[in-house]
C-alpha cells in the first residue's frame, strides 16, 4: 500500500548549501527559511501528520526541538505532503497536530511541493541539519529508538546538531531516518 511505503533516506550530502523558501504556517503566518539561519545551525524538519513514523516520534520530537530551540538553534516544520489526496495533513489538522504533540517550532504547508522537491526530501520525518553557514552537515534520524521504546534512547539528532554549533560540522556517522514516502500530486 502506497500510503505505508518504508523510505529511508539518502547518505548525507555535506556541504549542500541550504535554498531559500518562504511558507506560511495554517494560519497564514509567513516563514523565510533565511530568518532561522544565523549565528546557530537550523534543523528543517519534513514532517506530516498521518505518518506513523512521525506519530511515533512527534512527542520526543517536541521535546528534542525545544531543548535545540533553548540553546538557539532554529527549528521549521515542513509539511509537503499532497493533502488534497491525504486530508489528515490540512492545515487545519497540521495546526491541531502540532498543538497536540507541543511542537513549538513553526509548521509550514508546502502546498507547491516545491520545497521538498528542491531539498530531496523523500520520507517522514527527514531531518536536514545546516550549520550557521547554510551547508548540510547532518541528515539522520531523531534517535536510535524509532517507533519502539524510548526509554534510555540516544538522541542523536540533539547530538548532532549541538556538535554543528560548536564545531560547524556534523558527525561522521549518521544513521537514515526511515519514514512513509512524501505523498507528491
Amino acid at each position: 500500500m502506497e500510503d505505508t511505503m518504508l523510505l529511508d533516506t539518502p547518505v548525507c550530502n555535506l556541504g549542500w548549501k541550504a535554498a531559500e523558501f518562504t511558507l506560511c504556517d495554517p494560519d497564514g503566518q509567513t516563514f523565510r527559511m533565511s530568518d532561522y539561519l544565523g549565528e546557530k545551525p537550523l534543523l528543517i524538519a519534513f514532517l506530516c501528520n498521518h505518518c506513523p513514523y512521525v506519530r511515533a516520534i512527534a512527542e520526543r520530537l517536541a521535546e528534542d526541538t525545544a531543548d535545540l530551540m533553548a540553546e538557539g538553534i532554529g527549528v521549521l516544520g515542513v509539511m509537503s505532503n499532497d493533502y488534497a489526496e491525504y486530508p489528515a495533513d490540512s492545515p487545519p489538522e497540521m495546526k491541531r497536530f502540532a498543538a497536540a504533540h507541543g511542537w513549538a517550532f513553526p509548521y509550514l504547508v508546502d502546498e507547491a511541493q516545491t520545497v521538498g522537491k528542491i531539498y530531496g526530501a523523500v520520507c517522514t520525518p527527514d531531518f536536514f541539519g545546516f550549520n550557521a553557514d547554510g551547508e548540510l552537515q547532518y541528515r539522520g534520524r531523531l534517535d536510535d529508538a524509532g517507533r519502539g521504546d524510548a526509554h534510555g534512547r540516544t538522541r542523536e539528532l540533539v547530538e548532532a546538531m549541538r556538535q554543528i554549533a560548536t564545531k560547524g560540522t556534523g558527525p561522521q556517522d549518521q544513521v537514515p531516518s526511515l519514514g512513509c514516502s512524501i505523498k507528491w500530486t
